[in-house]
């Protein structure tokens, strides 16, 4: 698991982005069970992913940030990248950030396709 911590803040809300090969559901929720290990992490608002799976297909979940695990999705289809898990997460700053919270969560996927290695490990 390849984790990027506090990677920006907006109106006090803060993101971290993380992410593993993965290749099916069961892997995906078992990557974010070990992310979720960590205490930080654990109380999180927020842990929002999406996986182009080539067993399973497209997987996502909000997490309760609506519409956020479609928006990594379609990010990874569009880079063609299948069997990568993809998780942004969130710790709520106290301000609801409407539409903005979607480029935040762009500008995290952007920011781990960008800085990630290319010969991540699986679980």
């Amino acid at each position: 698991m390849e984790i990027f911590d506090h990677i920006l803040t907006d109106r006090g809300s803060k993101y971290a982005v993380s992410g593993c090969v993965c290749t099916s559901k069961a892997e995906a929720l078992a990557a974010l069970k070990q992310l979720r290990r960590g205490k930080k992490f654990a109380k999180a608002t927020h842990n929002s992913w999406a996986l182009l799976s080539s067993a399973d297909g497209p997987i996502k979940h909000d997490d309760g940030e609506s519409g956020a695990g479609m928006v990594i999705l379609r990010m990874l289809e569009r880079e063609a990248l299948t069997d990568q898990l993809v998780i942004v997460t969130r710790w709520f700053g106290g301000v609801h950030l409407g539409g903005d919270r979607f480029r935040r969560i762009q500008d995290c996927v952007r920011y781990y396709l960008e800085n990630r290695s290319q010969n991540l490990n699986k679980l």
